[in-house]
């Protein structure tokens, strides 16, 4: 079977959409760093549908850790079929916004050149919580992450985004080319804010001149939110076959999208808004709402789902209590801590929320939500547990959430076998609770890590007492038995 490229594009079967502009004519207007499967689902997807009325909005996407993508798209010309799929069925079509992907490590350089050139006007983000080398719990740069120390030792090496985007302006700066905007796509409160400060203060620690140009640099804060589960082998075959070529690295998703973002682009943007983009003063609202509905929902479900033998999102719903632990963690704990969203309307948001979970064609495994909790708490769930106190209200649900997490990060399943914990912290968890069996004693070493739970809930003794009731639960009745105590 030949591969997908340009010249398949005229021999795609009926009802395969593709791109409605002419690919040859794009150029490159932005350069993405964390080239992944959300970004060619959700920000590459909106551009390609607005490159016709101006085909100078075209994407470098960059790898700074792996060359799988690169390996995967270039051979096709950087052409890849976008899947969206619910209970009812599918519908294909070939993205083209990507102009070119490039691999960090095996040439700084001319990623380096790409972000420093005068076309480039935006460089976008999904680098996961973790590649703001910051501390979750304050927000600020960590300056002592060995990508951090590296970078400020080898300024044109860079290994980090805050590196690669500090030493772009830098030279941006000295060529009097004008800064691009950052465009932060992390499910982060205040991303652009968070990433404002993280290279701000990256730049000062350089040289104080490059950090005063550096905190004038443009950076919205945006949400984005479309479910995006990892592409198997059977998704690759089902799509060749609707395809007729091959597609070594297609994206499957659901037919949700949403973004919005403060409009704050110095040197122009995309109409994006033609393709359904939401552009406000003031992106928190939505930002918070998003957060702790959805992605506070998302990590409670994948912990008590992942340990309660559930493979994917929709298998955990099924879960006899699921539905209902998560219906009440949204309506009762996390919805009265929201701001007010003029004309918007909650109970049709989180029933939209729970019809996305149950979704049977999209195959989200919750290892893959259960990834980096270290770094998601803080703004999923640890959050909305201080309003909740602050209020004098209960958190039982989101306790579990928090619980259920620890006991994951344990690193042992509740069968007593392994679990291939993906977290930057994952070690030193692991060296603190693995062979600890006593809830009390659980919560106590883990609430010592204050990078994720701050001073405050790190010494809130009421917090640990309800922490430790509800840890304490799970290590003896396990998480199926606790999960029907809310059906």
């Amino acid at each position: 079977m030949s591969r997908l490229s340009r010249q398949a594009l005229s021999q795609l079967p009926p009802g395969f959409g593709k791109p409605a502009y002419d690919l040859a004519g794009l150029t490159v207007g932005i350069v993405h760093l964390g080239i992944g499967a959300f970004h060619r689902a959700h920000q590459a997807v909106f551009t390609d549908e607005v490159l016709a009325g101006d085909p100078s909005w075209g994407i470098c996407g960059v790898s700074l850790r792996s060359a799988d993508t690169r390996d995967a798209l270039a051979p096709q010309e950087e052409l890849y079929t976008l899947k969206v799929q619910d209970g009812q069925g599918a519908a294909l079509r070939v993205i083209g916004s990507i102009v070119e992907t490039l691999v960090a490590p095996e040439n700084p350089e001319i990623v380096l050149s790409r972000m420093a050139d005068p076309s480039t006007r935006i460089v976008s983000l999904t680098v996961t919580e973790k590649g703001y080398c910051h501390n979750p719990a304050n927000g600020a740069l960590d300056e002592s992450h060995p990508d951090i120390l590296h970078d400020l030792d080898n300024p044109s090496k860079p290994k980090s985004a805050v590196g690669f985007i500090v030493e772009a302006l830098a030279r941006r700066r000295t060529a009097g080319v004008p800064a691009f905007t950052l465009l932060s796509c992390d499910n982060l409160p205040s991303n652009g804010h968070v990433l404002k400060r993280v290279v701000t203060r990256f730049a000062e620690l350089r040289d104080p001149a490059l950090g005063a140009f550096v905190a004038t640099v443009a950076s919205p804060s945006t949400m984005v939110d479309r479910i995006v589960p990892a592409t198997t082998d059977a998704d690759r075959s089902v799509i060749a076959t609707a395809l007729g070529a091959e597609d070594a690295w297609p994206v499957v998703t659901e037919p949700f999208r949403q973004w919005v973002v403060e409009d704050d682009f110095p040197m122009g943007r995309p109409r994006w808004e033609e393709a359904g983009v939401v552009f406000v003063e003031d992106v928190s609202a939505f930002e918070t709402m998003k957060l702790r509905l959805l992605n506070g929902s998302h990590s409670t479900l994948a912990y008590l789902g992942y340990l309660a033998g559930a493979e994917t999102v929709a298998e955990a719903m099924a879960l006899p209590g699921m539905e209902s632990l998560i219906e009440g963690l949204m309506r009762e704990e996390v919805s009265p801590t929201l701001p007010p969203l003029a004309g918007f309307d909650l109970d049709i948001y989180r029933k939209a929320l729970i019809a996305r979970f149950k979704n049977p064609a999209l195959r989200h495994r919750t290892w893959q939500i259960a990834m980096d909790g270290s770094q998601k708490l803080p703004q999923r769930l640890l959050g909305t547990i201080r309003d909740r106190i602050e209020a004098g209200e209960p958190y039982d649900r989101l306790a579990l959430g928090v619980a259920a997490w620890m006991r994951y990060a344990r690193g042992i399943d509740e069968a007593g076998g392994d679990i291939d914990v993906r977290d930057p912290m994952a070690t030193r968890i692991a060296g603190l609770v693995r062979t600890l069996d006593d809830a009390e004693d659980i919560v106590a070493a883990l609430l010592g890590l204050t990078e994720i739970f701050g001073d405050d809930l790190s010494a809130d003794r009421s917090f640990r007492k309800t922490l430790s009731a509800t840890l304490a639960r799970l290590l003896a009745d396990g998480s199926r038995k606790v999960l029907r105590f809310w059906a």
